[in-house]
């Protein structure tokens, strides 16, 4: 099964940003939903960000918006979640995983729908 490698996760202060990468093996991507998990500890795995890349149309959370960007670069080799003012409850493991097809905003954050997904990565944000 085709594993997606996070990194860029870490220990930062409150306010401050960071990006995370998602990198995608060699697998067809062109017809493939991204998206940005993350599980706080005691509590569910949320979709936060997707991109399709057969457009590149990206979707968010409510709770993200504005804060929160997910790109890809033009090799579509990998997905970048970019985060800014960042709170203590961002505090979570992050995941990307991948979808087949184009999801819409009613269902990409679906976690049944993603059979490819990372190992995850730590972002702990202090106050």
């Amino acid at each position: 099964q085709v594993q997606l490698v996070e990194s860029g996760g870490g220990l930062v202060q409150s306010g401050e940003s960071l990006t995370l990468s998602c990198a995608l093996p060699g697998f067809s991507r062109n017809y493939y939903t991204i998206t940005w998990f993350r599980q706080a500890p005691g509590k569910e795995r949320e979709g936060v960000a997707g991109i399709r890349l057969t457009d590149g149309r990206a979707i968010y959370a409510d709770s993200v918006k504005g804060r929160f960007t997910i790109s890809t670069d033009n090799a579509k080799s990998t997905v970048y979640l970019q985060v800014i003012s960042l709170k203590p409850e961002d505090t979570a493991v992050y995941y990307c995983a991948a979808a087949f097809g184009s999801l819409d905003s009613r269902t990409w954050s679906n976690r049944k729908l993603y059979r490819n997904w990372g190992q995850g990565t730590q972002v702990t944000v202090s106050s």
